[in-house]
């Protein structure tokens, strides 16, 4: 056995964290800080309650074009303000396309070129430095060292990945997630633990990712319910976000799989919520999967608080949890994404080309990705 595992963040979490933010800009010298955001972060007046914590010394300029799904252009747009600009730090706020959105500017003001060329291109060491600030308890950008982003010719999306784009500083701070409404709290919450099992059972795996993305497991399946009924409970809301960085933590080391290769693909053709779309994917990949993960679902079972010796048995019982809990905090159906059955070839052409496809417990072709979409839509 070999393996990496690389901490390029420092992580400072805890309840009013966000107040430490001025501090951790002098430790880098920053004087010019280039805000990353989308237009919801003004609206919810989150900025706001964050830009209260950096020194009057230091100048802001905000750069809210971030949408959903983040797109080539904005990567290009917010590199070229923060070069003109000439910034000393991106300070990213939100979920998790703000803070890769982060990380491809990062790459782009320093090094220049088009934000694609780094899916196969070796990223040098001088990126601008990021100080992450997550906003959701879901994708666990803040402490991962990759970007995903889409090309908006191909229609396809990609993925940047190198420790030099990390975030320097993640400040994660629970208590920004208090007023995240039920619905972006339940499929983000689905989608940290769609990133917990797939970290855990990915075949490039490794025993700390897996610690960890077993550990997270037990997090979320412990409070999800919770927190999406009283948001204000702060217990939950911690646990939540505890539960979303070690998921984090867990699939930067390893990968992620063929939950979000069909997620990526809508997402990208269709601009569907990416986390929504992998809350709805994970059970029936889940039971696609089974006989080549029995084990590790099994354990994945255990950690929901499921009581079962028998492995086959606890790993049916875990994919039906994961199906009752979806159903109880309000998930719909894939339906609901109003994607066409015409499409779903298109779609498994390519689920089955992304990077991440290898990395699933079942060997997936085309064909098997289009009997899963057609099989999703059918439920």
């Amino acid at each position: 056995m070999s393996f990496n595992f690389v901490l390029p963040s420092a992580i400072r979490y805890g309840n009013g964290v966000i107040q430490e933010l001025d501090q951790e800009l002098n430790q880098i010298s920053a004087k010019k800080i280039l805000v990353v955001c989308d237009p919801g972060i003004i609206q919810a007046k989150i900025l706001e309650k964050v830009l209260a914590f950096v020194g009057e010394d230091k100048e802001v300029i905000v750069f809210s074009e971030i949408e959903a799904n983040p797109k080539d252009y904005n990567i290009q747009a917010g590199a070229e303000l923060a070069a003109k600009e000439d910034v000393d730090v991106l300070l990213a706020i939100g979920g998790g396309s703000p803070i890769d959105a982060a990380k491809g500017i990062a790459v782009l003001a320093r090094q220049g070129g088009v934000i694609r060329d780094y899916a196969t291109k070796p990223i040098g060491a001088d990126c601008l430095p990021m100080i992450a600030i997550p906003t959701t308890a879901g994708t666990g950008s803040e402490v991962t060292f990759s970007s995903v982003i889409t090309d908006t010719k191909e229609n396809y999306k990609f993925t940047v990945k190198s420790p030099y784009i990390a975030a320097k500083v993640a400040l994660i701070d629970p208590e920004l997630t208090y007023t995240l409404p039920p619905a972006i709290t339940a499929a983000t919450g689905i989608d940290a633990l769609t990133h917990a099992i797939e970290g855990y059972t990915a075949t490039c795996t490794e025993p700390i990712a897996e610690a960890l993305g077993l550990y997270a497991v037990e997090y979320i399946g412990k409070y999800i319910v919770r927190a999406v009924k009283v948001g204000s409970d702060q217990e939950a809301r911690d646990g939540m976000m505890m539960g979303s960085l070690l998921a984090g933590l867990s699939f930067s080391h390893a990968d992620v799989a063929g939950v979000h290769c069909m997620a990526e693909a809508l997402g990208s053709v269709f601009d569907k919520p990416h986390g929504l779309c992998n809350a709805i994917i994970l059970p029936h990949m889940m039971t696609e999967c089974l006989p080549f993960a029995l084990y590790k679902y099994a354990r994945v079972a255990r950690a929901l608080g499921i009581v079962e010796s028998d492995d086959k048995k606890a790993a049916e019982k875990g994919i039906e949890w994961i199906r009752d809990i979806s159903t109880e905090i309000g998930l719909p159906k894939f339906q609901s994404l109003g994607v066409e059955p015409k499409d779903f070839h298109m779609l498994a052409e390519l689920s089955e080309k992304n990077g991440s496809n290898g990395s699933n417990p079942k060997p997936m072709s085309i064909e098997d990705y289009e009997k899963l979409f057609i099989k999703i839509n059918q439920e």
